[in-house]
């Protein structure tokens, strides 16, 4: 059975710090949860649905559901695969709206990884000692640079991609930044720049590398009837894939990300394909990240997206694909480390024509977000959305 349109995304809310000094994590799920149904026209009292993540304070959404003061909920979901979290409970709202075990949504997102200060890509972090792949892998020193490092290395090998190829993508996204005020590197920077950086992990440089931010995100999904009593732009979401890719002990293929599952799965219940796609929100905690969903979510075929990222190809008013106008994760933000929510925020904003007018792609009626969670180099999730604006 297709859920195709059975929900909407009513309110979207991104939070301005980028580095929360004095604010607790708590208050600031509080206050992109505010945002957020402001943004809709709605209150508190309207949420009988609640997603977060188990990096929220407390246990699961328990302890948030109480200090958001969400005293009608019907319906919880924890699920969380990192950074594509937020992608997929997309999905998981539209599935349970669907069903009729809520009305109203909350999705939040909230983190202070920056003012606490969290040494997040170049130290060897163990998940916990209960960790099946912790013991095989630790060891050796891995840390989130070298996983994606590791990738990239593997897709040049393999393709003949190269370090200026990646750069390009930084450049757009930089191009995009200058026009956003709460954008953390707002700068317009040249391929140039990008392979001059300092070498993080070989063969990806600082300027490859995402930013780490404090702040949040937060999403109202509801039923199409309550969407359409709002005095808000309607923004259908359309089609939703979710899927892993692990290790498989061991036979594993770098070059393609859990992308190459879940686009597929969102492409076919949206009923469209990657040629009607008029802006793309991609995952970007590093440039190799975003070419290879590209090639995975069949913006270009596995192997070229080296070429198809070149010559500003991503740059809103130049390119064939817009990608990341508010600057994403190599620019703008990144908070908690977990970028998902912020792609889906961005798409909602071009589907509403709210991006910035310099960035604005003229007529936006269909956008994809994508979230990749985890380490594209070990294990990771996946979660594809497609939105369409009524």
């Amino acid at each position: 059975m297709s859920i195709s349109g059975k929900a909407y995304i009513a309110g979207a809310y991104e939070h301005p710090t980028r580095k929360a000094d004095n604010t607790s994590v708590a208050q600031l799920h509080a206050e992109v949860a505010y945002g957020a149904l402001q943004d809709a026209g709605l209150t508190k009292d309207d949420v009988d649905g609640y997603f977060c993540t188990g990096a929220a304070p407390g246990l699961g959404p328990l302890n948030m559901a109480d200090y958001l003061g969400l005293t009608k909920l019907r319906h919880l979901d924890s699920t969380d695969v990192g950074g594509s979290s937020y992608v997929l409970h997309v999905g998981h709202a539209l599935e349970a709206i669907a069903l009729g075990q809520c009305n109203v949504a909350l999705v939040t997102l909230a983190g202070r990884p920056r003012a606490e200060a969290m040494a997040t890509g170049t130290a060897p972090r163990s998940w916990g000692v209960n960790v099946p792949d912790d013991p095989f892998e630790i060891p050796y020193g891995r840390t989130v640079a070298n996983a994606y490092a590791l990738c990239a290395m593997r897709h040049m090998y393999e393709f003949g991609t190269t370090s200026e190829q990646l750069a390009w993508i930084k450049v757009a996204a930089s191009h995009h930044a200058q026009w956003n005020e709460h954008a953390m590197l707002r700068k317009v920077v040249t391929v140039e720049d990008v392979v001059n950086s300092p070498m993080i992990s070989d063969p990806l440089h600082r300027l490859d590398c995402c930013v780490i931010s404090d702040g949040g995100g937060a999403l109202i999904i509801t039923r199409p009837e309550i969407a359409k009593s709002l005095k808000r732009p309607l923004v259908k979401i359309k089609g939703h894939g979710e899927a892993t890719k692990n290790q498989n002990a061991g036979y594993t293929d770098l070059t393609y990300s859990g992308a190459r599952f879940s686009g597929p799965r969102a492409f076919e219940e949206a009923g469209v394909r990657p040629a009607d796609i008029q802006y793309a929100s991609i995952y970007d905690s590093f440039t190799i990240t975003v070419l290879i969903q590209l090639e995975d979510l069949g913006f270009c075929e596995k192997g070229q997206g080296g070429k198809f990222v070149a010559d500003g190809n991503l740059i809103s008013g130049t390119g064939k694909l817009p990608f990341n106008t508010d600057g994403g994760g190599l620019c703008n933000n990144h908070p908690a480390n977990r970028g998902g929510m912020t792609k889906v925020i961005e798409a909602v904003r071009q589907l509403r024509g709210e991006a910035h007018p310099k960035v604005q792609v003229p007529g936006c009626t269909l956008a994809l977000a994508h979230g990749t969670g985890g380490l594209l180099g070990t294990r990771h999730g996946s979660a594809t959305v497609i939105l369409e604006r009524e």
